[in-house]
């Protein structure tokens, strides 16, 4: 199980520093973002991520909202496999923004050129998307090709269950896994029932965005993730995905990893 850190907090002109400073802190990978690559250009990045010995787990293709969006991204498909990423993740579009039939299109259209260049698409829950609940995670992972897999992110599953119910839920599906914690406000829950029927009002986004945090710093047990991922069987790669945390990215790059050490190593002392 190698452990992966997002580019998130580094824009496109820092991103190089990102990268540096994600190997700097002796992760073993990392994710970046579609238009991030678009901008640094896929050899720019190859070449920064095999400078400080690092995997590309996963390119983010971006937002799914409308025909030419997809088609971009499918496009792009083999540029990605060829930087050596083994997973291409989709964000589902906004909540009532799109259609079934018309997100379905766009499912088959992404997974098929995924596919065809070698990598495994992966469908990201989110709050405030098209896929957010977990009926909806079933239900899309059932409807999607037979390709698609999850991409499991332990704060966007925490407004709806236990994060620890939904690893063992998707235990089949998940390919890949965010994880970051939850530090709810009193009226979170207000907040993600606005989101999820489609009310974006300024202060719901900023206020369900901003309860994400550093491990550790909210509501989930990350001791007990280590576990139920190991109970289930997972080996696959696990990405810390941090984004509110603006200055002083390194720090907490690195807070981070040793938290999430320290929750492996705290299942290796329970054996």
């Amino acid at each position: 199980m190698g452990i992966g850190y997002t580019t998130i907090l580094y824009d496109d002109e820092s991103l190089a520093d990102g990268i540096a400073d994600i190997g700097a802190c002796r992760y073993d990978g990392v994710e970046i973002g579609l238009e991030k690559v678009r901008a640094a250009g896929p050899e720019h990045v190859s070449a920064c991520l095999e400078e400080h010995d690092l995997e590309l787990y996963c390119v983010m293709s971006g937002w799914f909202e409308s025909d030419e969006d997809v088609e971009g991204f499918a496009d792009d498909a083999a540029t990605v496999a060829e930087m050596g990423a083994e997973y291409y993740g989709l964000l589902p579009p906004q909540r009532g923004g799109t259609d079934d039939e018309t997100f379905a299109g766009w499912l088959e259209t992404f997974c098929e050129a995924a596919t065809d260049a070698g990598l495994t698409p992966a469908l990201h829950h989110h709050g405030a998307t098209h896929v957010e609940q977990p009926d909806e995670i079933e239900d899309w992972l059932a409807r999607g090709p037979d390709s698609l897999e999850l991409l499991y992110d332990t704060a966007h599953y925490y407004p709806y269950a236990d994060p620890l119910s939904g690893i063992e839920r998707f235990a089949d599906d998940i390919a890949y896994v965010h994880v970051k914690d939850v530090a709810p406000s009193a009226d979170f829950g207000v907040h993600t029932d606005a989101l999820t029927s489609g009310e974006f009002h300024l202060d719901n986004v900023i206020n369900y965005f901003r309860a994400f945090t550093d491990l550790g710093e909210g509501e989930i047990d990350f001791d007990a993730v280590v576990r139920t991922l190991e109970d289930v069987g997972y080996d696959g790669h696990v990405t810390i995905e941090i984004e509110n945390e603006t200055e002083r990215p390194l720090v907490h790059a690195k807070q981070n990893f040793d938290r999430w050490q320290a929750s492996r190593r705290s299942l290796t002392d329970r054996r």
